[in-house]
């Protein structure tokens, strides 16, 4: 197993929309394998293919009991709105409330090949709706106000200066 490096803001890939997988193969097994011991690692809930600099539709996450991997997911349904706290850890540092649909219904193949269908509620559907915008090149504090973007932006901005 690997543990991939984990690409932080500024790096271009992140605004990039993954491809979809074709077939579950070895290769994406492996890849969902060394991506979910990287999540471990790092630590973290979730992990998407693009941040690890891997433009493929896989995402992993594990949040107490639940955990799983998936290529090319899709919401397929989602209901209702919840605002919390977000963070990402190819931002690191910053969390800020986010307004996400409080349950998903999200398809896609695991590690088999096969479809699968997950349902999920408040933490685990906020995880699978960050890690799959990931794929499409959309970061989580995308989605808070003007103002907060500002100050998000300021503060990785200081961050990258002093590393």
């Amino acid at each position: 197993m690997a543990i991939f490096s984990i690409r932080r803001w500024g790096d271009p890939v992140l605004r990039q929309r993954a491809v979809e997988v074709g077939i579950v193969d070895d290769g994406v097994r492996k890849l969902m394998r060394d991506m979910t011991e990287t999540m471990h690692a790092a630590p973290g809930v979730g992990l998407a293919a693009v941040q690890v600099g891997i433009l493929r539709r896989v995402i992993v996450w594990h949040n107490e009991d639940d955990a799983g991997a998936l290529a090319n997911p899709k919401i397929m349904a989602s209901s209702g709105s919840i605002e919390e706290d977000e963070a990402c850890l190819s931002l690191p540092g910053l969390t800020f409330p986010v307004v996400r649909a409080e349950w998903v219904h999200v398809q896609g193949l695991d590690a088999s090949g096969e479809v699968v269908n997950v349902e999920a509620s408040q933490m685990t559907a906020r995880i699978l709706q960050h890690e799959i915008d990931h794929l499409d090149g959309v970061l989580f504090i995308d989605h808070i106000s003007p103002e907060l973007q500002k100050e998000a932006k300021r503060r990785l901005r200081e961050s990258v200066l002093s590393d």
